[in-house]
């Protein structure tokens, strides 16, 4: 026997208790017909059955002798090595027959909740990888090696209570999974707050022994002359108001772009895009590899950014790489550049029209570099927080 049960439960295989185990129709369906086909993508790795993307038959023959009854468990009979096997209770949703893919398993001495229960466990899973054939990109498992399974059966009233356990333990899972994904979205919501405070003036303290921001901008230009605070009317005293142009060099990334795209994961200089991917994979070539670092390199058409301080070559030209002028916190130019984007209606570059022209509030030096300390203090606490969902 597989492990132990108590002492009122016994073990059968599955031809035992079912009255059928029935390959499902192989005829074509298709986006039309008189009854919904389920196929081995609405059987959910849970037990469940999703009615999206559905397929639809006209043929009363096939209606006729692959409908579904109430209660009927569907069996995935081929797919990749780990979802074969997948296996779901049918409970008369919507009227439907199923494909050729798929077994239908329809039990008469067993609680049919139950063996679906039976038939998501780890144990099941264990079974479906021992027994499976493997060929090119699929295996199966065919209808005489599922009705051998063996099946722990306890008394009848213990497999209803088994069922409601069971129910009330995956409702809980589920709140869990949803509170994780709200306490991820509230997470992300923190972080944009946390750096929109911090390029306000309103996330550290200021310090009136800090050199004002303007005394810092006119050694960066002595023809420097503050603008008027336009978007940033309530910014604290000693800070200043100027354009991103005015703090930053920006070079194209033509001598920087990566000959062959044939990565791999062994060699040693990453190529990077400005977009959500960043890393795409890594070049052995070792001529035109970008290293004046930091730096931030900006998507010029989606206008996301990144910070960068490690070498590396770039994909394409749709791209500018900023340096930061040394007497400004390159991290605090790239707080402000995370959260300020520009969205517009055509497929245009932005840096030289309108993005370097952005106005950036600028606190004294010493407050820059304790807004990044604080940021990266938060951060690194809410990150331990996501890692730990």
């Amino acid at each position: 026997m597989p492990f132990e049960v108590p002492e009122s439960w016994v073990w059968c295989r599955l031809e035992n208790i079912v009255c059928e185990l029935k390959y499902g129709t192989s005829e074509k369906s298709s986006s039309v017909g008189k009854i919904a086909v389920l196929r081995m993508g609405n059987i959910t790795n849970v037990g469940t059955i999703d009615y999206s993307n559905l397929v639809y038959s006209s043929n009363d023959e096939d209606i006729e002798q692959y409908s579904l009854e109430k209660d009927d468990l569907l069996f995935n009979r081929t797919n990749s090595s780990e979802w074969v096997g997948k296996t779901a209770i049918y409970k008369e949703e919507q009227p439907a027959i199923y494909a050729g893919y798929l077994i239908r398993i329809r039990p008469l001495l067993i609680s049919p909740d139950y063996l679906n229960t039976v038939m998501n466990s780890g144990y099941y899973h264990d079974w479906c990888y021992d027994v499976k054939t493997d060929a090119v990109n699929q295996s199966n498992i065919n209808a005489q090696k599922l009705s051998q399974l063996m099946i722990p059966i306890p008394p009848l009233k213990e497999q209803g209570r088994i069922v409601a356990e069971m129910d009330k333990w995956i409702s809980l899972i589920d709140i869990v999974k949803n509170g994780k994904g709200n306490l991820l979205t509230v997470i992300k919501q923190a972080k944009s707050k946390i750096l929109a405070l911090a390029i306000h003036g309103k996330l550290v303290p200021q310090d009136l022994n800090d050199e004002p921001a303007i005394e810092l901008l006119k050694r960066i230009n002595p023809n420097f002359t503050p603008r008027d605070n336009g978007h940033y009317t309530q910014l604290p005293e000693g800070w200043t108001v100027c354009r991103l142009e005015q703090i930053t060099n920006y070079e194209q990334p033509t001598a920087y772009i990566v000959n062959s795209t044939t990565y791999d994961d062994s060699y040693s200089t990453p190529v990077l895009t400005a977009g959500k991917s960043f890393i795409i994979g890594y070049t052995n070539e070792t001529a035109g590899i970008y290293s004046n670092l930091p730096c931030i390199i900006f998507d010029d058409f989606t206008t996301d950014s990144k910070k960068v301080n490690f070498p590396f070559k770039v994909k394409s030209s749709a791209m500018k790489i900023l340096k930061i002028h040394t007497d400004i916190e390159v991290d605090y130019v790239a707080m402000f550049m995370s959260i300020t984007k520009l969205v517009g209606g055509t497929h245009k570059r932005y840096w030289i029209s309108e993005y370097s022209k952005l106005e950036i509030p600028i606190p004294p030096k010493a407050e820059q570099k304790r807004i990044v300390y604080t940021v990266r203090e938060i951060f690194t606490q809410l990150n331990e927080i996501m890692e730990s969902l």
